[in-house]
C-alpha cells in the first residue's frame, strides 16, 4: 500500500456510509485487488491512516468492522492479518445466469405440480395393497437416505414413480420416466437447499407422509391437495434460498436444467 496509489482526497475514494465503513470497504477492495493471501499481515495503523488519509482511530474502526466479518484477525503486539478471503462480488452475467437457473427450476416444479397432483389422486382410488406396501417401503428408504447424510434423490424419484404406477395407467408412469432427467435435477437442487437446515428437511419428510397417508386412506381430493402442497412448498423453499446458495452449488446444479 504505497502512497503513489493514495486517493487525492477521502471523498474521491468513499461515497457512502460512515467514514469507518467507507475505509473498511476500501481496505476490503485493496485486499481483493492486491490478492493478499490468508495470513498476510497488513501495514501498520499509521501506514494505513496515511494511505487512506484518515486518523488512526478511523483505521481501527475499519479493522474492527472487517474483523466482525471474519475477514481480518488481530494479534496483540503484531497487528492485523487476513484471516479469510472475501467472496468476490457476483458479476451481472452471473446474476443473470442464476436468475435463469431459478426460473428453469420453478418451471419444472410448476409442471410437476399438475403431474404429481393427478397421479396422487388416481393412486388413492386405484392402488393395490401391494403397491401401498411398496410406497411405504419407498418412503422409509427416503428417510433412511436422509438420516445417513445422502441426498435421497433416487429414493425421492422412485417414490413419485411408484405413485404414478399405482394409478393403474401405464401412460402416467411413462410420462414420469420421460420427464426423469429434469425431475432428478430439480430434486437434486431442492434437496441440496433443504439439507442445509434441519427444519426444511423435516418438512419435506412430513409432506411425503401426508401424500402417502391420503393415498392409504383412499381419499383422492386429499391426495391431490397434499401433492400440490408439496410442490408449492418446494417452490417456496426455492424462492427463499439465499444468494450464497445460488452463487455456489445450488446455481451449478440448477443450470443443469436450463
Amino acid at each position: 500500500m504505497d502512497k503513489s496509489h493514495a486517493p487525492s482526497s477521502p471523498e474521491a475514494a468513499f461515497a457512502t456510509g460512515t467514514l469507518g465503513q467507507r475505509v473498511a470497504a476500501a481496505l476490503l477492495k485493496k485486499i481483493q485487488v492486491d490478492g493478499l493471501a490468508v495470513g498476510t499481515r497488513l501495514p501498520s495503523e499509521q501506514a494505513m491512516a496515511t494511505h487512506f488519509q484518515v486518523s488512526r482511530n478511523i483505521v481501527r474502526v475499519a479493522i474492527a468492522l472487517l474483523k466482525q466479518q471474519g475477514i481480518l484477525d488481530t494479534r496483540k503486539g503484531s497487528g492485523a492479518f487476513v484471516s479469510r478471503l472475501p467472496t468476490p462480488a457476483p458479476t451481472p452475467a452471473a446474476d443473470a445466469l442464476t436468475a435463469a437457473s431459478i426460473e428453469s427450476l420453478l418451471n419444472v416444479i410448476e409442471v410437476r405440480q399438475g403431474l404429481e397432483g393427478e397421479t396422487a389422486a388416481l393412486a388413492a382410488l386405484r392402488r393395490t395393497p401391494s403397491q401401498l406396501l411398496e410406497l411405504e417401503r419407498a418412503l422409509q428408504r427416503i428417510e433412511t437416505a436422509v438420516a445417513n447424510g445422502r441426498d435421497g434423490v433416487e429414493e425421492d424419484f422412485h417414490f413419485h414413480l411408484l405413485i404414478a404406477e399405482a394409478t393403474g395407467n401405464g401412460a402416467w408412469a411413462r410420462l414420469v420416466e420421460m420427464f426423469a432427467a429434469p425431475i432428478r435435477s430439480a430434486v437434486q437442487v431442492t434437496r441440496a437447499n433443504e439439507a442445509r437446515r434441519a427444519e426444511p428437511a423435516a418438512q419435506v419428510l412430513h409432506e411425503h407422509r401426508q401424500i402417502l397417508g391420503a393415498i392409504r386412506d383412499g381419499v383422492p381430493e386429499n391426495a391431490r391437495a397434499a401433492a400440490i402442497e408439496h410442490m408449492r412448498q418446494a417452490a417456496h423453499r426455492v424462492r427463499q434460498a439465499d444468494r450464497e446458495f445460488w452463487q455456489g452449488d445450488g446455481g451449478a446444479l440448477a443450470r443443469q436444467i436450463v
